[in-house]
């Protein structure tokens, strides 16, 4: 999978602690610094592709990343 992306992620200039944050709030100032993320899809699909179980990555927590392959799997078993 294509990594060029990871270089002007809006997260390169942020401590790595921010992305793994141990509490909702935590979560939030993650996300915000990905609202604006030239790069976000990208990251979350990388996230999703590589199965990444911590951290915040394309604006997504780990059990909305969980959510999101759920609903990806539900749909492909449905035929959709």
């Amino acid at each position: 999978m294509d990594t060029d992306w990871m270089g002007i992620g809006s997260c390169r200039i942020e401590r790595p602690a921010v992305f793994f944050p141990s509490d909702g709030v935590g979560v939030d100032v993650a996300r915000r610094v990905c609202a604006s993320c030239p790069v976000k899809e990208p990251c979350l699909e990388y996230a999703l592709a590589e199965r990444i179980d911590h951290g915040v990555w394309g604006g997504a927590s780990e059990r909305e990343r969980r959510r999101i392959l759920k609903a990806r799997r539900v749909t492909v078993g449905a035929g959709v």
